[in-house]
């Protein structure tokens, strides 16, 4: 099926059955939900294949249990978050009452990428749902074994009048993208992003773009090196680094590159259990070139620690891969001064209060974490996304509902109110009055 034949159905399923109630959105959100958790395993062995090997359980945490637990919470709430919000009405105009009101956007497309073929493929499309739209998914044809997986679930959970996948390669998803869609949302690089973004402008197509950065973790003096070390480690391991909220760079303050390389050593992990996606495995490679890198193990997928100057390619691009930055910095400005200003998100390791303000004042980071790293994107209630460089809007949870609404404003007046007396035709009372108002 292609994209315009998606479109298609499913614009004319919304003109036939007309918007989802609540009722309808939380059974097309559990069986979404009922059909990923009867697959669990499959999505196991799909991913275990596409990357060349993936552990087991990291699939099932990240690809699957985020996702059911997302699709409960939104089924949970979605009574709630589609009731008017009302609105506060002028003196002027009482005694007329308004209210916002969410209403679907139409047919909703999703371009999701590689490094977490399922969960990017079904969060933001059950954020979707949930707010009544019809959507249209293009899985990443680099993870061909999910992306027909990701198909088979949206057919036997929301089904065909609700969700539809699309399968194929870029000229798969810029022909989705030129479609008139109510909203796209695209997972990916800032390169890409660019692109898609050009392509729905034609349309005027509403956006959402969520990329990546060069992720900082600030380690300051106050820090226990060694904890930090584990946690940052740990953050770094989980899918081999191809984490777009992966720690990237590690920012040392008050302590050395060569003491932190000894508390990694001397915790752990070392490795990842996943290994590099056959897809990634040479731009990794790649960014090594002007780097010096020690592994902290000698498995498949061990762990770098890597020193380079400003100009290499490790310094300048997201890592997206099993490997640390580590860069020692004076003081706090000067950490800052070097951390990208506007990251996925950035992660803070022994500071006092007073320089948990100054990180936040500074950083326009979309997510701020002590002590650990990476799991508050597995918190349903808390928006997910970026700024600048790093993208563009929120899903999640409320924040994806939003999205994926159109907030319409309904107003009903009364007869009469204190605003009449300016209609027209206008006398010398009206000039009069309003001169007094704007004095």
């Amino acid at each position: 099926m292609t994209p315009a034949e998606a479109f298609a159905a499913l614009s004319a399923a919304a003109a036939r059955d007309g918007a989802p109630d609540a009722a309808a959105r939380r059974e097309a959100l559990l069986r979404l939900r009922a059909a990923l958790l009867a697959r669990a395993e499959e999505v196991a062995r799909a991913a275990e294949a596409d990357f060349g090997g993936r552990s087991r359980i990291e699939t099932l945490l990240a690809d699957v249990l985020c996702v059911a637990e997302a699709a409960a919470h939104a089924a949970r709430h979605v009574a709630r978050w589609m009731r008017p919000r009302r609105a506060a009405v002028p003196f002027a105009f009482w005694p007329a009452r308004a209210a916002a009101v969410p209403r679907p956007k139409g047919v909703v497309g999703v371009i999701a990428p590689w490094n977490y073929p399922v969960q990017l493929a079904l969060w933001p499309a059950l954020d979707a749902l949930a707010a009544g739209n019809r959507v249209i998914v293009k899985p990443s044809e680099a993870a061909p074994r999910c992306a027909e997986l990701v198909a088979e679930i949206l057919e036997a959970g929301p089904g065909p009048a609700l969700a539809r996948a699309v399968l194929g390669g870029p000229d798969v998803s810029a022909a989705l993208c030129a479609l008139p869609l109510g909203h796209l949302l695209f997972t990916g690089g800032e390169a890409t992003a660019r692109k898609v973004a050009a392509a729905a402008a034609a349309n005027l197509t509403p956006l959402t773009l969520e990329l990546g950065g060069k992720c900082p973790a600030f380690v300051l003096p106050g820090a226990d090196l060694a904890q930090a070390a584990r946690q940052i480690l740990i953050g770094k391991a989980l899918n081999a680094g191809q984490t777009c909220v992966a720690p990237d760079t590690v920012l040392l303050v008050g302590h050395s590159a060569k003491a932190f390389a000894v508390a990694c050593r001397a915790t752990g992990p070392h490795a990842s259990e996943t290994a590099i996606a056959p897809v990634n495995r040479a731009r990794f490679a790649s960014l090594l070139d002007g780097a010096t890198a020690e592994a902290l193990s000698t498995a498949q997928t061990p762990i770098l620690l890597a020193r380079a100057g400003d100009n290499a390619a490790i310094a300048r691009e997201e890592i997206f891969g099993p490997a640390l930055l580590l860069r020692e910095a004076a003081s706090l400005d000067e950490a800052l001064a070097a951390a990208a200003p506007d990251p996925l998100a950035a992660y803070v390791f022994g500071a006092t209060a007073d320089e948990r303000a100054r990180i936040a004042a500074r950083l326009r980071a979309g997510a701020i974490a002590l002590n650990r790293c990476i799991e508050h994107t597995a918190f349903p209630a808390l928006p997910f996304g970026g700024a600048g460089a790093s993208g563009t809007g929120r899903y999640h949870g409320e924040a994806g509902f939003l999205t994926f609404s159109d907030l319409r404003a309904e107003v009903r007046h009364g007869r009469i109110s204190l605003a009449r007396l300016f209609d027209p035709p206008r006398g010398g009372f009206a000039a009069a009055l309003i001169g007094r108002l704007i004095r």
